[in-house]
């Protein structure tokens, strides 16, 4: 059994612990809040571009759009497929990073040529010891405070490779989260975009008159850049909350943990120093006992 002294160490240290660990819970959460909030503010802007797209296409249902081209011709094994994935810079945030990157083991072991975009510092540090894997290092930049500078980065540099036939698909891997106590892992094609996700088979086309200067083809070239760029900024603010909320839950369990582990040392700790005022008290009886004893 530990004595006294041993333990009370051992608390402070565990209080220490408890201190820091309650004090990421709450940055995490204000980031975590400011997260949804820059998600909310900017949302409208991109449903709106969506819903452009939507009304176009309902106008113009035969149009033809480089955008929209899924490249049938192309065998699964011979496509090159291209994955933006989001992960943090580091960890202390439970499952976050590791239900991503096991969702990306899995999608690299069907069948195409597969390329990696990775974001975040322990991502690129998982697959930079591959050598199975293509691992494209354009995006060497923090997922800390996500901007739509930096998504409409990402957007150009993927869009880059889409139009020069260097991608055939595009997918960006991140987490979502559903509710304050359910993240999860999550896929989404970016590229190419298919007209069903936009107008549904019940919904009737337009028949009138409708002007677009130049060409519907160029209004859609200015568009839909715009709306992949809203896709990847959602992708990483959505992420970023994810992060930070999966953090809080991860520093709320370890604050509950120390105060429990505190609660048992505590009585530890009581029963150390009850056992050696016993001892003491019984040495001194004992002592007492033993002079009395010397002068009889």
């Amino acid at each position: 059994m530990s004595n006294a002294k041993e333990i009370k160490e051992r608390m402070g240290s565990i209080q220490e612990t408890k201190k820091i660990t309650n004090a990421m819970y709450l940055i995490s959460s204000s980031k975590m809040k400011q997260a949804k909030k820059k998600l909310s503010d900017t949302e409208p802007f991109f449903y709106g571009m969506q819903a452009e797209i939507a009304r176009i296409l309902r106008h113009v249902p035969d149009m033809h759009s480089q955008f929209f081209d899924q490249r049938e011709e192309k065998k699964p094994e011979d496509r090159k497929i291209g994955y933006i994935v989001v992960t943090a810079d580091k960890g202390l945030a439970g499952a976050y990073n590791h239900n991503v990157l096991r969702m990306v083991e899995e999608k690299i072991k069907g069948p195409g040529q597969h390329k990696l975009f990775v974001l975040g510092e322990l991502g690129r540090q998982y697959f930079a010891k591959r050598t199975d894997v293509e691992l494209d290092m354009s995006f060497r930049y923090t997922v800390q405070n996500p901007t739509l500078y930096r998504a409409r980065h990402i957007q150009q540099r993927i869009l880059e490779l889409y139009l020069n036939n260097e991608l055939d698909e595009v997918y960006i891997i991140y987490t979502r989260m559903i509710n304050a106590f359910k993240m999860e892992a999550e896929q989404f094609k970016l590229l190419p975009l298919a007209k069903e996700d936009y107008v549904k088979e019940d919904q009737k086309y337009y028949s009138g008159e409708v002007s677009f200067h130049p060409s519907v083809e160029s209004v859609l070239d200015n568009l839909i850049p715009n709306v992949v760029a809203g896709f990847i900024y959602g992708a990483l603010v959505e992420s970023y909350a994810s992060e930070h909320n999966s953090r809080m839950m991860a520093m709320q369990t370890a604050t509950d943990s120390a105060k429990e582990m505190l609660h048992d040392l505590e009585i530890e700790y009581n029963r150390v120093r009850q056992a050696a005022i016993t001892q003491e008290i019984t040495e001194v009886i004992a002592g007492a006992k033993a002079q009395k004893n010397k002068k009889k």
